[in-house]
């Protein structure tokens, strides 16, 4: 490790929780071994999961169910 990278961490010490985890963000980033940014629950999986089933299956939604969602939205 160079002199300025540990120069960089010890300053990193005495800031905020928050903003050394925004920086160990940035540093995994450029390592190429970042973390995901949302980490989903057994239940947001499952429910990714069955989507992405019912769009291999061709199950879409019509052009009246996609107006209606507009409509709802004022688009």
């Amino acid at each position: 490790m160079t002199k300025l990278l540990e120069q960089a961490f010890e300053a990193a010490r005495n800031l905020p929780p928050a903003m050394q985890d925004e920086m160990a963000r940035l540093i995994m980033a450029m390592t190429g071994d970042e973390p995901p940014v949302v980490q989903l629950t057994a239940e947001e999986e499952a429910s990714f999961d069955e989507s992405l089933a019912q769009a291999e299956r061709g199950e879409f939604a019509t052009e009246d169910q996609i107006r209606a969602i507009w409509a709802k939205h004022g688009l």
